[in-house]
């Protein structure tokens, strides 16, 4: 379909817009049916042009409008190349320096009417006349960013340095994603929420990445805390900065707070506890669908009590800088469950609950629980299939505790360390006894290959040199010329050049 020109669709508008504007709701209808039919616009848009009852012509001149002809552009381009392609707002304030030091050494000769609408265009207008030649140029063009939303400007900014010793209660979260090498398509997320006093840690898993399935986490997580939730500190990520969690806030009376955008050390808190119990609990796996959703949130209800009542932590005290040095000093290590027995703004009832709690946990057995939890993970991040049965007998893994060490790392979830590159000889070199009259054969003529070059060696040796060797000589020779070449250029020394015909190939 041939598209109509912006002049027919203006002409359209002034003759449709009062009759749509006055007929009934059918003939409203139909109106537009045919009026987007012409002009290809959206019909909600066109909707809103038939009501605002455009008129005039678009093509029409600004009044007042300056107009600049194409010797003032030219003379533009010349004096931003002269200026090395800087942005319109520095070329402005640069062009009478310029033009006058160019007309000084006769680089440059202008008509008094183009001097004078040079140095009159704005900024703007500079960069305006300047755009096609900039992207011709293969600079990509840079489009304004998008203003901040206003339920951001309504969330007060916090720093790391205003926490200032707060009671428990007072949050840092932050989501973990468990995309793997990519982060095409949908996974699995983990929501980190760290008290600040005691380095409490709960985790969450979230099937989809949403903000009112993220406040339905939180409310799980803040069933499970020893303490109620008083504040939450997060990063800028519209999960996190929207009317969403704003209100569930507001609700439940939390105090919410951002930190500054790129300052990932606002949440030194949290993002500590990221790596040091979310990657080593889970590691670097893709995890996706409900099945590693379902088996994530199983592991983290037994890693909740295992890192939070068995897993000493240090907290910076203080931290001083003398000049270029900082020197840090740190509270003794203790558990996020000791630090809140010892906190004196902790309740009576929180104590109580606490102290029940430690005596009734067995750190093996849930140590036991999150080995087998893991292996279930690694095997749906494998895609591996998942044998259902109970996990061995406790006390097998408890026998196996004194000699896991022997076996390297105990974590399914780890990545094992890349092999070696094996680079030393690991057998006799085939050539070692022939070699110096290979090299005189191919000082003499250059031009022989490695394959008549053993050829040549059979035909001397029989039955010593198979075919099967002809990508070993191959190497040693491709090792010799490069030390020949490098001689040439670089001088090498001839011990050097001797002392690499050894090197393995």
């Amino acid at each position: 379909m041939r598209r109509v020109s912006m002049t027919t669709r203006d002409e359209l508008i002034t003759a449709l817009s009062g009759r749509y504007c006055e007929a009934g709701r059918i003939d409203r209808g139909r109106i537009l049916d045919e009026f987007v039919a012409v002009t290809g616009y959206h019909r909600k848009h066109a909707m809103r042009v038939l009501r605002s009852e455009r008129t005039g012509s678009r093509n029409a001149l600004r009044p007042g409008r300056r107009v600049y002809g194409e010797a003032v552009r030219e003379a533009l381009i010349l004096l931003w190349e002269a200026s090395d392609r800087v942005c319109g707002k520095r070329l402005k304030a640069l062009l009478p320096v310029l033009i006058a030091a160019m007309e000084r050494h006769g680089r440059l000769v202008l008509d008094p009417l183009v001097r004078t609408a040079i140095t009159a265009m704005s900024a703007a207008t500079i960069d305006r006349a300047l755009a096609p030649c900039r992207e011709a140029s293969g600079r990509r063009r840079r489009w304004p960013s998008a203003g901040v939303p206003s339920v951001r400007r309504e969330i007060p900014v916090r720093t790391f340095a205003d926490w200032r010793d707060p009671p428990p209660g007072f949050v840092e979260a932050d989501l973990v994603v468990h995309s793997g090498p990519s982060t095409r398509g949908s996974y699995v997320q983990t929501l980190v929420v760290t008290d600040v006093a005691s380095g409490w840690t709960e985790c969450g898993a979230l099937l989809v990445r949403e903000q009112h399935l993220l406040t339905e986490v939180l409310d799980k997580l803040r069933a499970t805390m020893p303490f109620a939730l008083a504040g939450i500190d997060t990063d800028n990520d519209s999960v996190f900065i929207n009317e969403t969690l704003k209100a569930y806030c507001e609700v439940n009376r939390i105090e919410f707070t951002r930190c500054r955008p790129y300052r990932k050390n606002d949440q030194a808190y949290v993002e500590q506890k990221n790596g040091a119990v979310v990657r080593r609990l889970v590691g670097y796996r893709r995890l996706a669908g409900l099945a590693a959703a379902r088996e994530l949130a199983r592991l983290y209800a037994s890693a909740r009590l295992f890192v939070n009542f068995f897993q000493p932590s240090f907290k910076l005290l203080e931290k001083r800088r003398d000049g270029a040095m900082v020197r840090k000093r740190y509270h003794p290590p203790a558990t996020p469950c000791q630090r809140l027995l010892a906190d004196e703004r902790t309740t009576e009832e929180v104590r109580t609950t606490l102290e029940a709690l430690q005596k009734q946990l067995d750190p093996v057995a849930l140590l036991h629980e999150i080995r087998y939890r893991q292996r279930r993970l690694v095997m749906l991040g494998d895609k591996a299939r998942i044998e259902e049965g109970e996990p061995e007998p406790l006390e097998k893994f408890m026998a196996a505790l004194k000699t896991a060490w022997t076996e390297g790392t105990p974590r399914p979830t780890e990545k094992h360390a890349a092999p070696k590159v094996h680079w030393w000889r690991s057998r006799k070199d085939p050539f070692e006894s022939t070699w110096l009259e290979l090299r005189r054969w191919a000082e003499a003529e250059p031009a022989l290959t490695a394959r008549q070059l053993l050829q040549r060696l059979q035909a001397q040796y029989p039955g010593s040199y198979p075919d099967g060797q002809l990508r070993t000589l191959q190497r040693r020779l491709k090792i010799w010329r490069g030390q020949i070449a490098h001689e040439l250029i670089l001088g090498t020394s001839a011990e050097a050049n001797s002392a690499g015909q050894h090197i393995a190939p």
